[in-house]
């Protein structure tokens, strides 16, 4: 009589992986709305940092012609409205990371514009900065052995992006700083001369800091992986970039502290003051256009969406609405990547 096998039972896929260890599928978002609306592009940002599948249906005619969007969730919540109310309703929806939105300030609040752009400024070139030394000391302790990073390429790929990088943030740097001397100071020196002299000086004596690491990496680049002195020119470098992130840390501190509060007294007419902020997005033409997806990555998500409120109040629509594309295109790339 031959032996006879029990037919085994079926379980389920919670008794055999433990219900913290199931993948939850991600709650899937389709966006209806116009590519060119600045509403739909801020909606598609919000979302972008949200752990939600989004889909993006370009649509030119929705709600009789209008460019406003509607947002769907799980095929079957639809919401449409003001952008307040798309963007509340997805913080609402969805609360992590949270975004913190606050729109709709008046003109009256310009002066609070011109400091909350300067500060987010301040964070994101801080970001890059610690970013910067992080990799430089890494590059340095790994020295002569092979970038670990697939994506980084070999060890002389990897300082060319690394110079790339530190190029771009120099260049935010530099137009940060003419929008300071430019535009910030001198209400400040005109109710008291002098006021500005600390940080004027400070900017001065970072100048050839900033510049000689840039040559200094430049120096890097044509050094043989194999020579004695490559690994010890690496560490130099990451020397270099933490004496950078501590100066920039304590004149940052400086203009929160002592100068951002007296623009308050300054008493400045609104039309002052939103012509300040308008000149702040003209002069700073790199950091807006070119180099804008670079400085928004050095930001939380809650200061991204605060800095591009202060894009959308103070700036010129349609180009605010190119950046927005080129930012949601520069995160979907990344995205893709990943």
């Amino acid at each position: 009589m031959g032996c006879q096998f029990a037919k085994p039972k079926k379980k389920s896929l919670s008794e055999v992986v433990p219900s913290e260890q199931l993948v939850q599928p991600l709650p899937a978002v389709t966006v209806y709305g116009s590519e060119s609306s600045i509403v739909t592009g801020l909606v598609r940002f919000a979302l972008s940092f949200k752990t939600v599948s989004i889909a993006y249906v370009p649509s030119e005619t929705l709600h009789s012609g209008s460019d406003i969007p509607v947002v769907l969730v799980h095929e079957s919540d639809t919401v449409s409205g003001t952008c307040e109310t798309l963007l509340r309703y997805v913080e609402d929806k969805f609360p992590n990371p949270p975004l913190l939105i606050s729109r709709g300030a008046g003109r009256g609040a310009t002066s609070v514009g011109i400091v909350s752009a300067a500060t987010l400024q301040h964070r994101s070139v801080t970001w890059h900065v610690e970013r910067l030394v992080t990799w430089a000391e890494d590059m340095a302790t790994r020295g002569r052995r092979a970038a670990v990073d697939p994506a980084l390429g070999s060890p002389r790929m990897e300082v060319k992006k690394f110079a790339r990088s530190y190029s771009q943030l120099l260049e935010v740097m530099l137009e940060h700083a003419q929008m300071e001397e430019r535009i910030v100071f001198p209400p400040l020196e005109s109710a008291d001369r002098g006021l500005c002299k600390s940080a004027n000086e400070e900017h001065a004596r970072d100048l050839p800091i900033m510049n000689g690491i840039k040559e200094y990496i430049k120096s890097i680049g044509v050094l043989a992986i194999r020579d004695s002195g490559y690994q010890e020119a690496l560490f130099n470098l990451s020397t270099r970039l933490r004496t950078l992130q501590e100066h920039c840390q304590e004149h940052f501190e400086e203009e929160e502290r002592d100068l951002w509060p007296l623009l308050e007294a300054v008493e400045l007419s609104e039309e002052t003051q939103f012509m300040m902020m308008e000149q702040c997005l003209q002069l700073m033409e790199s950091t807006h256009s070119r180099l804008f997806s670079f400085m928004i990555e050095g930001l939380a998500p809650k200061d991204a969406m605060q800095y591009l409120d202060l894009m959308i109040r103070y700036g010129d629509g349609a180009r605010v609405s190119l950046l927005l594309q080129s930012l949601l295109a520069s995160k979907n790339k990344s995205s893709a990547i990943f």
